[in-house]
This record gives structure tokens, C-alpha cells and sequence, in this order.
């Protein structure tokens, strides 16, 4: 009994071991991809800067208000650069902790409907009072009733007495059918909505960051959930894998999966409040990470969360300079891109 448990705790530790060293590898890679992104995305548009003209812009910006047309132009590409990353970041982060919720690497953000409560309040606001302003505040309201209906309806399940196997079916069926209702309101709203304002919807329902302001709560919301996952990682891995056997190892089941589904809403909310529904970032980075570096969630959690940001800056700098001066919405782009690159990693998953 003592050799066993001895060779298990060895195990453990050359486990610890690897990912620790996987992790001093990939994370700096990726931190250094996402400043190039950043950067990237201040160079490049309709109008380009040099090198030169970046960094005179960059101290116009550090003096106070840009005088000249690089200042200007940094300053809204700057800007633009750092709300995609946080959204492509949160989207990625809420999609590890879905997928490890409900168990389902092909689980994404949007799955329970969070994002259709988010879209009818954006689109309610929209249509009935024609003010831009409160979109964002309409959209996380509505997001968060639908989190908090939702919480609701399936309570029983989350605290792991609903299901044998951790799968969390009653959340995931009450989700889909909440969502096919907000569903049916957004149809609604489309078809009885004025041409001067149905652009307007159709773009915010298509996910865009054209007319995103940079704000500091995205950044805190992202920061304290990505903290509690980190402290939680270990948690994590067990009720991904070993759900039916984590009161034996310590873990609190019930608790864990409320307080995931708590926080992937909260991010849900915030991303969507803050940019629209734009799709395929919470599914393909969480399952591309995966692939890449393995399951654990000690390294899968920051990694996909540094690879979605990055994504999403690319995916938008693509969307407002391949037809310049016109601009595409975002969400179009990273379809384009997701859906080709999830099919692929199907097929290869399916040879393996």
C-alpha cells in the first residue's frame, strides 16, 4: 500500500514536472504572438504606418491627445486591437470552462442560450428605441437573466445530483430550448424591424468591434475568472475526467460546476455585451490548444485564453483591410476560418 501510493505521488510529481516545462515553453510563445497581433493590428489598414510613424504616434499618445493623422490613427487602432483581444480571450476561456462543465470538447459559450439573451436585449434596444449607447447594457442585462433563469431551472443538476456520469444534461437541454426561444424573438424583431435599423441589428448579431469602446470592466471580469481558474485547475481536470470519482479525490462536484457555469456566464455576458455574437473563437482555440498541448487545464486555461485574444485581433485586422476602406464584420471572418478548421480537426481526430 505504501509502494502504491508512493509510485502515485512520484507519478504526480513527474507529471507536474512536464506541464510546468511545457508551460515555461508554449506561454511566452504565445504572449510574444499576441503583442505581434497587437502590433499587427496598429500598423495595418486602410491607411498603413511605418515603423517610424508607429513609435512618434505611440509618444503623441503618451503625451496626451494625438495632433497628427498617425496619432489619430493609433489611437483608434490601439484601441480596437485591445477590446478584441479581451474578447477573443474571454470567449476562449468561457469555452474551457463550458466544455469542461459540461464535459463536451465540442461545447462552446454559446451553447445554453446566454448569448440569445444578451442578443434580445442588444436587438430590443435596437429596434423599439433606436439607441446605440445602450446596446452594451441592454446585452449584458439580458445575458445575465437568462444565466440566472437558467441556474434556476437546472440547480438541481448542477449540484451534481442530477446525473451519474457528470454530463449535466438537464443545464444542456433546458440551455437549448431557452435559446431556441430567444431565437424566435430575434426572428421577430428582424422581421418587424425598419430598414434604417436592421443593418444596425444584423451587424450586431453577426458580431463586429467597429463600434466597441475600450473599457475596464472586460479586463476585470476576464482577469478575476482566469485568477479563480487558475487556483482551480487542478479541480478542473478532475471534473473534466474523473467527474464520477471527485468526492473520493477531494472535490467538491456540485460546488465546482457552479461556480463554473457562474463564471463562464459572466464571461459569455461580458463578451457578448461588449462585441456581439461572435462565433467559432469559444470552440476551435479551447479544442486547438487541446490538441496541441494536451488536456490538463493547468496549461490549457492561460493558453487558450493568449490564443483566442491573438485570434480575434487577427481575425478583425483581416475583416477591416481585405475590401478597405469598407469593413467586414468579424464574425464572418472567424467563420470563414473556424469552420474549415474545426472540419480538419474532426477528420484527423477520426484518423487517430
Amino acid at each position: 500500500m505504501t509502494v502504491s501510493l508512493s509510485s502515485s505521488r512520484l507519478r504526480g510529481q513527474i507529471r507536474n514536472m512536464k506541464v510546468a516545462r511545457r508551460a515555461g515553453l508554449v506561454l511566452p510563445i504565445l504572449l510574444m504572438a499576441a503583442a505581434g497581433s497587437v502590433l499587427l493590428a496598429c500598423v495595418c489598414g486602410s491607411v498603413s504606418l511605418s515603423l517610424a510613424e508607429l513609435w512618434q504616434a505611440l509618444l503623441e499618445l503618451l503625451n496626451g491627445a494625438p495632433t497628427t493623422l498617425p496619432g489619430s490613427l493609433l489611437d483608434l487602432r490601439l484601441g480596437r486591437a485591445l477590446t478584441g483581444f479581451v474578447t477573443g480571450a474571454t470567449l476562449a476561456l468561457a469555452g474551457v470552462m463550458m466544455q469542461a462543465l459540461l464535459r463536451n470538447p465540442l461545447a462552446d459559450p454559446y451553447v445554453l442560450g446566454i448569448s440569445g439573451g444578451a442578443s434580445v436585449g442588444a436587438l430590443a434596444t435596437i429596434l423599439f428605441f433606436g439607441s446605440f449607447w445602450l446596446v452594451d447594457v441592454a446585452a449584458f442585462a439580458g445575458a445575465i437573466a437568462v444565466a440566472l433563469l437558467l441556474f434556476g431551472l437546472a440547480y438541481h443538476d448542477l449540484r451534481g445530483a442530477g446525473s451519474t456520469d457528470g454530463s449535466a444534461p438537464v443545464l444542456l437541454l433546458t440551455g437549448v430550448i431557452v435559446a431556441t426561444g430567444c431565437g424566435a424573438l430575434i426572428t421577430l424583431m428582424l422581421s418587424i424591424a425598419p430598414d434604417s435599423r436592421l443593418r444596425g441589428m444584423v451587424f450586431w448579431l453577426i458580431g463586429d468591434l467597429s463600434n466597441t469602446q475600450s473599457r475596464y470592466l472586460p479586463w476585470l471580469i476576464l482577469a478575476a475568472v482566469l485568477l479563480f481558474a487558475m487556483r482551480n485547475a487542478r479541480s478542473v481536470n478532475i471534473a473534466a475526467m474523473h467527474a464520477d470519482n471527485a468526492s473520493t479525490l477531494g472535490v467538491n462536484i456540485g460546488r465546482l460546476r457552479q461556480l463554473l457555469f457562474l463564471c463562464s456566464a459572466l464571461l459569455t455576458a461580458s463578451a457578448v455585451s461588449n462585441a456581439g455574437s461572435i462565433g467559432f473563437v469559444g470552440l476551435i482555440m479551447p479544442h486547438i490548444c487541446r490538441i496541441a498541448w494536451g488536456p490538463d487545464h493547468r496549461l490549457l486555461i492561460p493558453a487558450a485564453t493568449l490564443a483566442g485574444g491573438c485570434f480575434l485581433v487577427l481575425a478583425d485586422t483581416v475583416a477591416r483591410t481585405v475590401v478597405a476602406p469598407q469593413q467586414l464584420p468579424v464574425g464572418v471572418i472567424t467563420a470563414m476560418v473556424g469552420v474549415p478548421l474545426f472540419l480538419l480537426q474532426l477528420h484527423q481526430l477520426r484518423r487517430r
